[in-house]
C-alpha cells in the first residue's frame, strides 16, 4: 500500500509539473481541450491538463514582414523593381487573439501576399516618374487596404513603408542624365543672376558717384556765384555812382604795379580817393618837370 501511494504521489507530482505554462508579457495564451477552444491564458502561470489540454502561446508584440521584391509594370510600361515592409501586431484581447488563430491561416504569410497584390494594383495606374514622387500616397493607399482587408484577422497593421522603387538599369541612366542637365541649368541661371546682380551693384555705385561730382560741381558754381553776389554787393555800397573813378585807381593801381611814371593833377578825385585808401586826408600837391620828367 505504501508503494502505491507513493506511486500515485510521483504519478500527480509528475503530472502537476507536466502541466505548468509560463505565459510571458509579450504573449498571451490559448487553450485547446480536445480540439477544441476551451479558454484564454494571460501572461504568468498556468496549468493545463496534459495530453487533454494544448495551449497556443501567440506573440503581440509588433512585428515586421518583408513583402520581398517584385517586378511591376507601371502605366507608362516600364518595369520596376518594388519592394515594401509591413509593421503589424496582433491584438492582445480575447477575440481578437482568437480570430488571429481561427481566421486567417498564418497571419504573416496572408499579409505579404495581400501587400503584394495590392502594390500591384497601385503602382499598374502610376507612370514610373509618379511612383518615385508619391510614396507618401502610395503608402497611405497600401495601408488603407490593409487595415480594410485584414478587419477579421485581429490584427492592428501600424505602417507600411515603401522600400524601393527602382526602374531598369538603362531608364535609370537616362534618368540620371536628365536630372544632371537640369541641375546644370539650375546652376547656370544662379550664375547669370549673381553676374546680374553684381553689374547692377556697380552700375549703381558709378550713378552714385557721377551724383556726387555733380553735386560737388553744383555746389563750387553756388559758392563761386555767392562770392560774385558779395564782391557785387562791395563794389555797389562803396563805389556807387563812382564808376569812372574806380577806372582811374584801377588805372593807377596797374601803374603803381609796373613801376611807371605818372603825373596826377593836384586837385583830382582821384588824389583824395588814393588818401581816404592809405588812411591820410589828402596827398600835397605834386611838381611837374616837363623837360625832365621828374617830379
Amino acid at each position: 500500500m505504501n508503494a502505491l501511494l507513493t506511486l500515485i504521489i510521483i504519478a500527480a507530482v509528475v503530472l502537476f509539473l507536466a502541466g505548468i505554462r509560463i505565459v510571458r508579457p509579450t504573449h498571451r495564451g490559448m487553450v485547446e481541450r480536445l480540439g477544441k477552444y476551451h479558454r484564454f491564458a494571460h501572461a504568468g502561470f498556468n496549468w493545463i491538463i496534459p495530453v487533454i489540454d494544448k495551449m497556443y502561446q501567440i506573440n503581440i508584440t509588433e512585428q515586421m514582414v518583408n513583402a520581398e521584391p517584385q517586378e511591376i509594370i507601371t502605366n507608362d510600361n516600364l518595369n520596376a523593381k518594388v519592394d515594401a515592409q509591413i509593421y503589424f501586431k496582433i491584438k492582445c484581447d480575447e477575440d481578437n487573439v482568437k480570430n488571429s488563430q481561427y481566421n486567417v491561416y498564418n497571419v504573416s504569410y496572408q499579409i505579404v501576399n495581400l501587400a503584394r497584390t495590392t502594390l500591384r494594383n497601385i503602382i499598374g495606374t502610376l507612370t514610373l516618374k509618379s511612383a518615385n514622387s508619391e510614396r507618401g500616397r502610395i503608402n497611405s493607399e497600401l495601408l488603407k487596404t490593409l487595415l480594410h482587408e485584414t478587419e477579421t484577422w485581429g490584427i492592428d497593421v501600424v505602417r507600411t513603408e515603401l522600400k524601393e522603387i527602382d526602374p531598369p538599369k538603362d531608364v535609370q541612366e537616362t534618368m540620371n542624365k536628365v536630372v544632371k542637365a537640369e541641375n546644370e541649368k539650375i546652376s547656370a541661371i544662379d550664375y547669370a543672376t549673381a553676374t546680374e546682380t553684381v553689374a547692377d551693384g556697380q552700375k549703381r555705385a558709378e550713378i552714385k558717384k557721377a551724383e556726387g561730382i555733380k553735386q560737388a560741381k553744383i555746389l563750387q558754381a553756388e559758392g563761386e556765384a555767392e562770392a560774385i553776389r558779395l564782391v557785387n554787393e562791395a563794389a555797389n555800397k562803396y563805389f556807387v555812382g563812382n564808376a569812372q573813378l574806380l577806372r582811374r585807381l584801377e588805372t593807377v593801381e596797374t601803374a603803381l604795379s609796373k613801376n611807371t611814371k605818372i603825373v596826377v593833377p593836384a586837385n583830382a578825385e582821384l588824389v583824395n580817393v588814393i588818401g581816404d585808401l592809405a588812411g591820410t586826408s589828402g596827398i600835397l600837391p605834386l611838381k611837374r618837370d616837363v623837360v625832365s620828367g621828374k617830379q
